[in-house]
């Protein structure tokens, strides 16, 4: 068996954690540099207030209608998840995180104690995180999202749901597109074929969805029908390649601020980078204006190869300073920049050049990143050089504190 436990409007849950004021109000929170809504509680959807919808269009209904605005606190949004996820790792030795707010468990109970077990998930999550969350439980992963999604619009179900098979009365309640995987693409060629219900492709030829649309999509119909072909994840695949980028909360012109944005977005990526034990061959930097109004526009972006693969964040800004430069042009507002670290490869399986970095300096740089990523974690944000954050900076005006990452922010009772 498998479970779907997914955290009820993260965001404006986290919100609601360290301010219970918050319970019962319509809450939401906004994108980068406060720009549409990403998250809204129960009340706030049930005032109207549309996902994405841009801020400045909303802004006088909702202060109309006293709901609670914040910025993204991503710090303590992405701490709250490892606690969540911490806390569903007791209840099975095998857990995949899907997400920010989701994670699939395998459940090896006999089927009469399930429905006691997700109300105990459900429970104990609250009780230790303070996060609402909702518990789906079938035979596949497909019908764990279905049984999920039950679960969550269904006030009568307490929060849980166990679907133990696929039923036409179940099946038929959703949407072909509310099928995990299908999507509105898919969702249309369906409807195309008559196919409107996730009951209907559960039913559906196995022949001609796979000669219309692959193995994949077949696999999703044989989840339908309760035969499990997508297995738990439960160790993360390493990134490929990994982008650091933001918009700016102003204009920048200058190349010295967009030199300070380069650097802080590569010791980001470098972070992330030694977080899965891997090294990169290649940096590129990218710079772009708006792309909507008046004023000129202009894009570029440049690539380059290290001399040996690297993990060290001086090492990534000595290369990309020179690609930044070469693609800078005078005369533009430049609204965004970021960095893109790419032929990343296990840090254990890189040959070292003979005549590269020495030895000696080598571990004194690994020791150094080392040290600084402890302090970033703890919570005291260590950069290079001047690449401290500055006015261009995300505008996040309205985001609360750091309840559980910085020190000074801690609830004092």
């Amino acid at each position: 068996m498998f479970a779907l436990i997914d955290c009820n409007n993260f965001y404006a849950s986290c919100e609601r954690v360290f301010s219970p004021k918050l319970n019962g109000k319509a809450v939401v929170v906004l994108s980068n540099n406060d720009g549409c809504v990403i998250a809204r509680s129960n009340e706030a959807k049930a005032l109207g207030v549309e996902m994405g919808a841009p801020f400045f269009k909303e802004r006088e209904r909702l202060e109309k209608n006293g709901v609670e605005v914040f910025s993204s606190n991503y710090e303590l949004y992405s701490d709250m998840s490892r606690r969540v996820m911490g806390t569903l790792a007791l209840f099975s030795g095998e857990i995949e995180v899907y997400s920010i707010d989701e994670a699939f468990l395998r459940l090896t109970l006999a089927p009469d104690r399930l429905r006691d077990h997700a109300t105990e998930i459900r429970a104990t999550v609250k009780q230790w995180t303070g996060i609402p969350v909702c518990v789906g439980i079938a035979t596949t992963k497909v019908l764990a999202k279905l049984s999920n999604r039950f679960a969550k619009k269904n006030a009568g179900t307490g929060g849980t749901h166990f679907q133990a098979a696929p039923t036409e009365e179940f099946l038929s309640r959703f949407d072909v597109e509310d099928v995990w995987g299908v999507g509105g693409r898919w969702g249309e060629r369906l409807n195309a074929g008559g196919i409107k219900t996730a009951w209907q492709l559960h039913e559906a030829n196995q022949s001609w969805i796979r000669a219309e649309f692959g193995v994949v999509l077949l696999r999703i119909v044989y989840e339908l029908r309760g035969v499990s072909c997508l297995s738990l994840e439960e160790v993360a695949q390493d990134k490929k390649g990994i982008v650091s980028s933001r918009s700016f909360s102003r204009s920048v012109t200058d190349i010295d601020e967009l030199r300070q944005a380069v650097r802080d977005y590569l010791s980001t990526a470098a972070e992330k980078l030694r977080s899965q034990a891997s090294v990169a061959g290649r940096v590129q930097v990218h710079i772009l204006t708006a792309r909507h109004g008046d004023k000129p526009k202009y894009s570029n972006a440049a690539e380059g190869e290290l001399d040996e693969p690297t993990d060290d964040t001086a090492t990534l800004i000595r290369r990309a300073m020179p690609l930044l430069d070469a693609i800078y042009r005078e005369g533009f507002e430049y609204r965004k920049a970021g960095v893109y670290l790419t032929s990343i490869s296990p840090a254990s399986l890189i040959q070292r050049d003979l005549f590269g970095v020495p030895i000696e300096k080598s571990e004194k740089q690994k020791t150094l990143m080392a040290v600084m990523d402890q302090l970033n974690r703890n919570g005291r944000r260590v950069h290079f050089g001047d690449a401290g954050r500055k006015g261009w900076t995300m505008k996040r005006g309205r985001r609360s504190q750091s309840f559980t990452t910085d020190w000074k922010d801690l609830l004092s009772v």
